[in-house]
């Protein structure tokens, strides 16, 4: 009797938020031969060694071709692998060479020694700009990124290399990703009047999981991938409700701290096609918001709630659009309000 081999998965990007989730959803299907390929940092060698009985780990550079060799035979590939914002937009050239030239030096790879392998990419709904007038999307609208967003350039110019590669392919455009969020200064570059659909890092690590053994209905499409219409609501909404969890108070904050325009986020007016095929959707925004507050202790509350604001005031420390407002900075209020 012949034994059948089990599928070859190339998993890169394990250690991030979604990749990690991907890399244990993965195991615990126990079907797969997985190889994972990760920056080595301490980080991912905390995340990804103890799997080392398990898991072919292998660290490395996707910028650099030679560090991409031992990759081979793949027969699935989950890539996951980018240098995301704020970094990436304060850092153009390094985000091309991840982002774009990465994927390039992978795609060349599996040409060469994974023909056949089935490519499945994480994408970004960055690559459709500004949706505040019309904050209904489908794939098939223009792909306009917001000015300065060189993050989403460099997602469009990705998708683009893989649609023009001999391997067969399918292209996750990522909704907004809640879960193990930092706080940073894109906080202020969302208007708060923005139509905000958000996935759980499980949710989106279970679309492209599933997706394995959907190649035939995935195959050289692209999909947009949200949580769906139970996890949607206004980002000034979302943020009252995160700072009832973390005990920050009041959502406060003075006129001109959020940006009026130049960002991205909608609803996926076509997001149930993806579900259709892979039924990943599992978690509402009520669960995402469960989930955070049990994540926060009695203790950790307590201490924020008492200094909700110095903490508040430090936040604002790191809006670009008040700093702009306040230096009457007339090319950076062009960009930040209406």
């Amino acid at each position: 009797m012949l034994l059948m081999k089990n599928k070859n998965v190339l998993l890169t990007g394990a250690s991030g938020t979604v990749g990690f989730e991907a890399l244990k959803q993965l195991l615990a299907k126990g079907i797969y031969d997985l190889t994972v390929f990760d920056k080595e940092s301490a980080l991912s060698r905390k995340k990804l060694l103890p799997f080392k009985g398990q898991v072919n780990v292998l660290f490395g550079d996707i910028s650099v071709e030679s560090d991409l060799n031992a990759i081979k035979d793949m027969d699935f590939v989950i890539h996951l692998a980018a240098l995301i914002p704020p970094v990436a937009d304060d850092f153009p050239e390094l985000a091309k060479k991840v982002n774009l030239i990465g994927t390039q030096n992978l795609i060349k790879q599996l040409e060469l020694h994974s023909p056949n392998a089935f490519f499945m990419y994480s994408s970004s709904i960055s690559v459709y700009g500004d949706r505040i007038e019309n904050p209904w999307i489908n794939v098939g609208d223009a792909l306009k990124p917001s000015e300065g967003d060189y993050y989403a350039e460099t997602k469009i110019l990705a998708e683009a290399s893989i649609q023009n590669s001999t391997l067969d392919y399918t292209i996750f455009r990522l909704a907004a990703i809640m879960g193990n969020h930092k706080i940073s200064k894109l906080m202020f570059h969302q208007p708060l009047n923005t139509a905000l659909e958000i996935a759980t890092p499980r949710d989106t690590a279970r679309a492209f999981v599933n997706g394995i053994e959907k190649q035939a209905a995935l195959s050289k499409k692209i999909f947009n991938l949200g949580g769906g219409e139970t996890c949607r609501i206004s980002y000034e909404g979302f943020l009252k409700r995160s700072f009832q969890i973390f005990g920050l108070g009041q959502f406060d904050f003075p006129d001109h701290s959020f940006a009026d325009k130049n960002f991205h986020c909608g609803y996926y007016q076509d997001g149930a096609d993806l579900e259709h095929i892979v039924h990943f959707q599992q978690h509402s925004l009520e669960d995402y918001f469960k989930m955070e507050a049990d994540k926060v202790s009695f203790g950790r509350k307590f201490a924020t709630t008492l200094f909700n604001k110095p903490i508040k005031w430090f936040l604002l420390q790191k809006s670009e659009p008040y700093t702009a407002f306040k230096k009457k900075d007339q090319q950076q209020m062009q960009h930040y309000f209406n």
